[in-house]
């Protein structure tokens, strides 16, 4: 189970009804017989479409309490030097982590403002804050972007009693992707890498869940422009 789908998961636990919004229409399938969830499937990285999901997860549900952005990941990409990396790469991480972090909000918080109230949580990256593990240049920039968003944001739309935060994950093993980067560390990387870390396992997507659920939370009213580092305790 990927950290989307553990967020929404997550969500309906403390009894939100929850749209799910998500390029891969068939990935959401699973999600069907939640309660309380509406899937709609489309690209959030432009902003004609991610408007449009937008517009139809307000019709479903009446309004918008809260935005969380998850999408992102490496879209199939490996690190590569720096000579290597094409155009389309580099955008395609880009659209994903950001652009559609940024539509999503333009679509939805003008509602929140007028309501006085909103939460917004972006999904970073431990590589939003330092190197990536990847080694892929656009995912550690793209993350380093969404955290400079959400700390714009938060002041932007404080105000009007919108609060914006991220989660920054750890190495979380949360689908093929991320098992496939962690497989070709190779053993003594990857013990390198849990002995780096306080609580010596990897992530798992519950963490990032139970992260998310509390700072949609009335217990995290007056926490905003933070990027919260779920990770163990990586050193």
């Amino acid at each position: 189970m990927g950290i989307g789908a553990a967020i929404v998961r997550g969500l309906v636990d403390a009894g939100a009804s929850v749209a799910a919004l998500d390029v891969d229409a068939v990935g959401m399938d699973h999600l069907a017989g939640l309660p309380r969830v509406t899937l709609h499937a489309g690209d959030l990285g432009h902003q004609a479409s991610a408007h449009a999901l937008c517009a139809q997860a307000v019709a479903q549900h009446g309004h918008i309490d809260g935005l969380i952005t998850a999408a992102g990941g490496v879209r199939g990409q490996v690190g590569r030097p720096l000579q290597e990396i094409p155009e389309r790469d580099w955008r395609a991480i880009f659209a994903a982590n950001v652009d559609a972090a940024m539509w999503c909000a333009q679509a939805l918080a003008p509602a929140m403002k007028t309501r006085g109230a909103g939460r917004i949580v972006t999904i970073s990256s431990g590589a939003g804050l330092k190197a990536s593990l990847t080694g892929i240049q656009a995912y550690a920039s793209a993350k380093h972007a969404l955290i400079g968003l959400t700390k714009q944001l938060a002041m932007e739309l404080g105000p009007s009693g919108i609060t914006v935060n991220s989660v920054a994950p750890g190495f979380v093993l949360s689908n093929p992707a991320t098992q496939k980067q962690w497989e070709a560390f190779g053993p003594d990387r990857q013990a390198q890498i849990i002995g780096n870390i306080h609580m010596r396992r990897l992530g798992r997507v519950q963490d990032i869940a139970t992260a998310v659920t509390f700072l949609c939370s009335d217990h995290a009213e007056w926490i905003t422009g933070q990027t919260l580092q779920v990770d163990g305790g990586h050193a």
